[in-house]
């Protein structure tokens, strides 16, 4: 059991999976709260435009995905507060041209064989002492934010009329949730995967609801059910020789239908 953290690539593995897992326990629960569960998968795949950007100009793949995925969540923020009739049309929009601008750029860098499915379905096992740096400084920053600002994001967030006339300015602080949410789906992309990074920001995040009287308790449980189901999604993967992100997400499912399958069990 033991065994796997003698290997560098697999204590990378468990230390971005555990950073990830608490990235998105926090965010996944201001996603899922403020109704933005269409909103991060629109980012997610519109990020694939910054994948193909950072593969054609040379440039860290973080930071082009990075780019591209703020500059959409800037463009949804400002949509969804001004246009909210249009939004659904401008979201199918960004996501078609964001990997299709990904793709294209993919295509056009010279010599340049790309792995599609690393970004498709994750790479944990492939992830660099910077790419855990990065992760890092992210998480830190999303908790720094999130306590300095924590009643403010509360209020935004269940009740955005009474945090108005509180004087709060509901526009900046939803939009820095959705900011927040593009660097964190960036940094959950090379865990599971554009496909799979929703499941990953709302399957722990459901059942953590379902525990949880507080916006704060909800994040830090759903923390720990992230963390819990990528530990044992990755040792699946490395006995059974399968893809990790996938197998990450499958443990999730299952965890959530085991907990459905209790709480079913306790109202009888």
């Amino acid at each position: 059991m033991l065994d796997i953290l003698s290997y560098e690539f697999m204590q990378n593995a468990i230390l971005a999976g555990l950073l990830v897992s608490f990235a998105s326990g926090i965010i996944g629960s201001l996603i899922v709260v403020n109704r933005m569960v269409f909103l991060a998968g629109g980012i997610a795949h519109t990020s694939y435009g910054g994948i193909g950007l950072a593969v054609y100009f040379g440039i860290p793949i973080f930071f082009g995905a990075s780019l591209f995925a703020v500059v959409a969540a800037l463009l949804m923020a400002k949509i969804t507060l001004n246009q909210r009739d249009k939004i659904d049309t401008f979201i199918g929009l960004i996501w078609a041209v964001g990997m299709a601008i990904g793709i294209i750029l993919v295509d056009l860098t010279p010599g340049y064989n790309v792995d599609l499915m690393s970004y498709l379905f994750g790479s944990i096992l492939a992830v660099s002492s910077e790419d855990i740096r990065y992760m890092s400084l992210l998480l830190v920053a999303i908790v720094m934010i999130v306590t300095l600002f924590y009643r403010e994001i509360l209020a935004v967030s269940y009740d955005s009329q009474y945090a108005s006339l509180r004087g709060i300015n509901v526009r900046f602080f939803y939009t820095l949730i959705l900011v927040l949410s593009a660097l964190t789906i960036v940094i959950a992309i090379k865990v599971v995967g554009l496909i799979l990074v929703i499941a990953l920001l709302t399957i722990p995040i459901y059942i953590a609801e379902k525990l949880s009287n507080t916006l704060g308790v909800m994040m830090i449980v759903s923390g720990i059910l992230s963390s819990l189901f990528t530990l044992i999604g990755l040792l699946f993967s490395y006995h059974f020789d399968v893809t990790s992100g996938a197998s990450i997400i499958l443990v999730s499912a299952f965890g959530l239908m085991l907990f459905l399958l209790i709480m079913k069990g306790i109202k009888r």
